[in-house]
C-alpha cells in the first residue's frame, strides 16, 4: 500500500504542477507551453501505467481501491476505466492468436489476408498502418472521440458502458469548471498538446512491444499463452529516466506472462530469473524500425513491410499455395473491419 501511494504521489503531484506551469507559461509564449507539454505528457503516460496496474489488480491489494483509483486516473487519461480494463484483459488473453484478433490490439493482417482484399481495403489498411496515422491521428481519435462512445463493444457490457458514461459526465464537469475559471481557450491550449503527446507515446509503446520482426503470431490450435508472452512481447531497453517515466512497461514480456506483478517489481523479477532475460530486446532505434512492420508472413513467421509484399506474393504463386482467395477458416480469422 505504501509503495503504491508513494508512486501515486510522485507522479500525480508533478503532473498537476506541470499542468499549472503550462497554464502560467501562456503569458510568456506558446512555444514554452508546448515545450512543457513534453515532461507533462510523460507524467501522464506514467499515470496511465499506474491505472494499467489497477486494472490488473496489481497496484493495491484491495480491488475496491484499485477500481476507485483506476477510475479517477481514467478521467485524467481520457480512458474509461472499466471499458479499458475489459478490452485490455481480452488483449492479454488473445495476444498473438490469429483467430482471436479485433479487441484491444493493433489490427494486423497476414500477407495472404492483405492480398485477398479489394484495392480499396488494401488502401485503407495501408492508411491505418501509416506511422503518422498511428502516432498522430490515431491517438487523437482513440482518446478524444472513440473512448467517449466506443460503438464496437456490445450493449451487454453494462458495467463497461456505465464506466464510459460516468467518465464522460466527470469530464464534462471538468471542462465546464475550466471554462468558468481559466477559459475554454486556455484549457484547450494546455490540454490538447498533453493529450496528443502522451497519446502518441502511449500508442507507440503499446505498438512496438508486439510489432517487431520476430514477434509471435499463431493460429489458435498451435497458439500458446506463455510462448505468446515471452516471444510476442519485447523487453524495451530504455535509459533509466525513461524507464521510470514509463513505469517499467518496457519489461513487457514478464508483464504478459504474469500481469499480477506490479510495475515496481518487474525489473527485480527479470534480474533474478535468467530465463526471463533471453528474450527479444529492443533499443530506441530498433523500436523505430517496428513502425514499418505491417504484415505477418505465415511461412517465415515474421512481420514484414509493404515493400516486401511483392516478393512474398511471387513466392506463393510459384509454390502454388495461394490462388487469390482465402479458405473459409482464414476468412473468419480476418479482423472484422477488413472482412
Amino acid at each position: 500500500m505504501a509503495r503504491s501511494l508513494y508512486q501515486l504521489g510522485n507522479t500525480l503531484v508533478p503532473y498537476l504542477a506541470l499542468w499549472g506551469l503550462m497554464y502560467l507559461s501562456l503569458v510568456v509564449g506558446y512555444w514554452l507551453t508546448l515545450l512543457l507539454a513534453i515532461p507533462t505528457g510523460f507524467f501522464l503516460v506514467r499515470l496511465f501505467v499506474l491505472q494499467h496496474d489497477c486494472g490488473h489488480g496489481s497496484f493495491f491489494k484491495s480491488n475496491k481501491i484499485n477500481d476507485t483509483v483506476g477510475f479517477f486516473l481514467g478521467v485524467l487519461t481520457l480512458m474509461p476505466y472499466a471499458y479499458w480494463r475489459k478490452t485490455h484483459a481480452i488483449h492479454h488473453a488473445t495476444s498473438g492468436d490469429l483467430d482471436r484478433r479485433g479487441f484491444g490490439d493493433i489490427a494486423t493482417l497476414t500477407v495472404r489476408e492483405y492480398l485477398s482484399l479489394s484495392p480499396q481495403r488494401r488502401l485503407a489498411y495501408r492508411f491505418y498502418r501509416n506511422p503518422l496515422v498511428l502516432l498522430l491521428i490515431g491517438p487523437l481519435y482513440q482518446f478524444v472521440i472513440k473512448h467517449r462512445f466506443p460503438a464496437d463493444i456490445p450493449w451487454s457490457w453494462k458495467r463497461e458502458w456505465q464506466s464510459v458514461h460516468l467518465t464522460n459526465l466527470v469530464l464534462a464537469g471538468v471542462v465546464l469548471f475550466m471554462w468558468q475559471t481559466i477559459g475554454l481557450k486556455a484549457f484547450l491550449a494546455v490540454q490538447l498538446p498533453i493529450t496528443m503527446f502522451s497519446g502518441a507515446v502511449g500508442v507507440f509503446l503499446f505498438y512496438m512491444q508486439h510489432q517487431y520482426e520476430d514477434t509471435y503470431w499463431r493460429f489458435h490450435e498451435s497458439w500458446n499463452y506463455y510462448e505468446a508472452g515471452l516471444k510476442g512481447s519485447s523487453h524495451y531497453r530504455l535509459p533509466r529516466i525513461f524507464q521510470w517515466l514509463t513505469a517499467n512497461i518496457g519489461i513487457h514480456h514478464i508483464h504478459h506472462v504474469c500481469s499480477r506483478i506490479p510495475n515496481y517489481n518487474l525489473q527485480r523479477c527479470m534480474n533474478e530469473n535468467a530465463l526471463l532475460q533471453d528474450v527479444t530486446t529492443l533499443t530506441f532505434w530498433q523500436s523505430i524500425k517496428t513502425l514499418f512492420n505491417s504484415l505477418w508472413d505465415e511461412d517465415t513467421h515474421r512481420l514484414i513491410g509493404f515493400r516486401q509484399v511483392k516478393q512474398v506474393k511471387n513466392r506463393l504463386l510459384e509454390s502454388g499455395e495461394w490462388v487469390g482467395e482465402l479458405d473459409e477458416r482464414r476468412a473468419r480469422a480476418v479482423p472484422p473491419a477488413y472482412r
